[in-house]
């Protein structure tokens, strides 16, 4: 009976570890669509000859925020959320991603454009130090910018953070003042281990998760193009 009881034991223990498993599989699937959607967009971005500021000065950024869709939603009563993911460079290297949710009351949507993507450039250390917090509101902890936009677009822009937006084609200078920022503590435990802040990824273990390789080789070679 002892025998028999370790055996089933033993087979719930397997077989526990095995439902863990798939759980967390599934769980970095979703993770890795985000993933793979923002290095398309990152790619996107690089592409677009109406982004020639973003092209130029992404090598001197801290990190870049990506957000590969941002949507106009009903919930957010007249305003718009997504989800977004961090790399920061450090020591000559791109590291992360982190992943975070995005909720602002009103991002400037022109007429008719219900979803944009986005790409926003962290140029200080006071912009990258306020996405380590819990929650960060952008214009009030880090101050934001609109890119500029276009093939002689060569203005001097002093923010925190210079964000810019493509919205099927169309762009515009969108105000991201009152936007928050939210570290998604869910979905970084699940594309790397419990209990991960962005603080442990990008500065105390310099975390990569090998999926992200591709998103990695973009923004690096962004930044020397």
């Amino acid at each position: 009976m002892k025998t028999l009881m370790k055996r089933l034991c033993g087979a719930a223990m397997i077989a526990a570890s095995a439902i863990g498993f798939i759980a967390n599989a599934n769980a970095q699937g979703d993770q890795q669509v985000l993933v793979d959607q923002a290095t398309t967009t990152l790619n996107n971005f690089m592409r677009d000859p109406e982004m020639k500021w973003l092209q130029q000065n992404i090598g001197r950024a801290k990190a870049v925020l990506i957000s590969p869709e941002i949507v106009k939603a009903g919930f957010i009563v007249g305003g718009s959320g997504g989800r977004a993911l961090l790399v920061a460079k450090n020591g000559g290297k791109w590291v992360g991603p982190a992943f975070y949710t995005l909720a602002t009351a009103s991002i400037g949507f022109q007429a008719g454009v219900a979803a944009s993507e986005m790409v926003t450039l962290v140029m200080t250390d006071k912009g990258f130090n306020s996405l380590m917090a819990t929650s960060t509101k952008l214009g009030g902890d880090a101050s934001v910018a609109a890119g500029p936009v276009g093939v002689g677009a060569a203005a001097d822009v002093t923010a925190d953070m210079v964000a810019f937006t493509r919205s099927e084609g169309l762009y515009g200078g969108v105000n991201l003042t009152g936007t928050v920022l939210g570290v998604n503590n869910d979905w970084n435990a699940a594309y790397y281990y419990p209990k991960i802040t962005p603080f442990d990824i990008f500065v105390r273990f310099d975390l990569n998760n090998p999926q992200a390789a591709d998103l990695a080789d973009a923004v690096a070679k962004a930044g020397t193009d």
